[in-house]
């Protein structure tokens, strides 16, 4: 990773010293490692620090990694609770509720995430697309001849995804897992519908505003000179 975006200001800043430090610690040591020949060596299970400082906010982004069989299943952003993005209020609120929890939980339980961003789905079609059909599945039809077809099945497959975390199988001890990096692509596509649809559509409104509003200043000073 050669850059990251800072999720209190949105600013993209360039990896280096100056905006990453890493620091390991581990039950038998401080830094988790220890020489050996000559070389840094990783000898036992510890958790990886990584501090992100932003030169825009200077504000700070935690994330903790388990580095070893012991602490492996560890992988979480301690500040802030998540990296969600900061949306519009324009966005339904109850919409980015959803988003927010989505991603706050992605690695705690990736199957309710999933069912989140399979909920916040649900009311974007619903508000956006003015669909009332309660069933997801038939709101998801109606809305087939309504957006490009490579989307319309990614659309559906986020409402499959979300049905396993959503609903137990027929067969119980059937378990079908999601991973948290799969939980984090339908999270992506979240935010990317956000800034196609809503955001995208704010933007035209206010530059179509801007140009009548241009348009009609003009009109009124030609009047003047006839």
């Amino acid at each position: 990773m050669s850059s990251f975006q800072c999720p209190f200001c949105s600013s993209s800043m360039a990896i280096s010293d100056d905006t990453l430090c890493k620091r390991n610690v581990s039950f038998e040591s401080l830094d988790g490692y220890e020489y050996s020949r000559g070389v840094l060596e990783n000898t036992y299970s510890n958790i990886e620090l990584s501090f992100y400082k932003c030169p825009n906010c200077n504000r700070y982004t935690v994330f903790a990694k388990g580095v070893g069989p012991s602490v492996k299943d560890i992988n979480t952003i301690l500040k802030p609770q998540s990296l969600a993005k900061q949306f519009p209020d324009y966005i339904p609120k109850a919409i980015r509720q959803d988003y927010e929890e989505a991603c706050s939980i992605v690695n705690l339980s990736p199957k309710a995430s999933a069912t989140l961003s399979r909920r916040c789905l649900q009311g974007m079609i619903r508000d956006f697309w003015d669909i009332k059909e309660t069933n997801l599945s038939k709101a998801i039809g109606e809305l087939e001849n309504k957006i490009p077809a490579t989307q319309w099945r990614v659309i559906d497959g986020v409402r499959r995804i979300g049905n396993i975390g959503a609903h137990m199988e027929k067969d119980i001890n059937l378990i079908v897992d999601i991973d948290p990096d799969e939980a984090q692509k339908l999270i992506k596509l979240i935010e990317h519908l956000l800034e196609q649809w809503y955001i995208s559509r704010h933007e035209q409104e206010l530059l179509y505003a801007d140009i009548i509003g241009i348009d009609e200043t003009k009109q009124s000073a030609r009047k003047k000179t006839e």
